[in-house]
């Protein structure tokens, strides 16, 4: 089975993967209270399920799938809506608190050069996918906003438990359809464990569109030029 979108520990793997950082010695470093992350769907994407013959390799004949009883197991994937033309694309936001400061400033060094040191993949191998669009805002397009029980459009996924209430509008009914909630995995107990420690109830939306709801907590806006994204960083 497969989430929507990628998890915070998900996307956290690609960063340390492009960085070439050993596996699982960078749970500690980028956790929740250094690393901010946030994300969206910049593309509509569907699930399709199915079941896969996989072979049980105990000798070299069993390569040949001379074995009789293959393994049927369950597999979900995440695509677009026509599997043979179209993508799956995700806008991701890394920032950082001030104590993740230092590990954010490498990270920061590694994907402006785009020198990658492993490709990202979303889900097994055979899954690859690419990097693209990188940018770095400054300090004077980002503003923090606060609110409290306030409609507003959301150009991010949230967490499940600042919404109070999901805005419908009667006369895009087919909307209704586009809305996901998942309980994703945030943070691993430490490094070389893969211990979950923490979990997100997080809300998104998969048809590339906005997200109404009547939110309270922080926000932050993303100005530039004639472009303004509201979004919320999944701590």
């Amino acid at each position: 089975m497969t989430f929507s979108i990628p998890p915070r520990t998900a996307i956290l793997g690609i960063i340390a993967g492009a960085m070439g950082l050993p596996k699982e010695s960078y749970h500690e470093d980028m956790n929740s209270e250094n690393i901010r992350i946030g994300i969206s769907v910049t593309s509509k994407i569907k699930k399709s399920f199915h079941r896969l013959n996989y072979l049980m390799i105990k000798s070299n004949s069993d390569f040949r799938g001379k074995r009789k009883t293959p393994i049927q197991t369950p597999f979900e994937i995440v695509s677009g809506i026509d599997p043979k033309r179209d993508e799956v694309r995700y806008k991701i936001f890394v920032s950082s608190t001030e104590k993740g400061k230092e590990v954010f400033e490498k990270i920061r060094s590694v994907f402006l050069s785009e020198k990658f040191i492993y490709n990202p993949t979303m889900g097994t191998a055979n899954f690859s996918a690419r990097i693209t669009h990188i940018e770095l805002y400054t300090k004077n397009e980002v503003s923090m906003l606060k609110v409290n029980n306030e409609l507003l459009t959301l150009d991010s996924a949230c967490l499940s438990e600042n919404v109070g209430k999901i805005f419908f509008d009667k006369a895009d009914e087919y909307r209704y359809n586009m809305i996901e909630e998942e309980l994703m995995p945030a943070d691993f107990k430490k490094n070389g464990d893969r211990e979950i420690v923490k979990m997100n109830s997080v809300l998104f939306t998969t048809g590339n569109m906005q997200l109404q709801v009547y939110f309270t907590g922080v926000l932050y806006v993303i100005s530039r030029g004639t472009l303004h994204q509201t979004i919320q960083f999944l701590d």
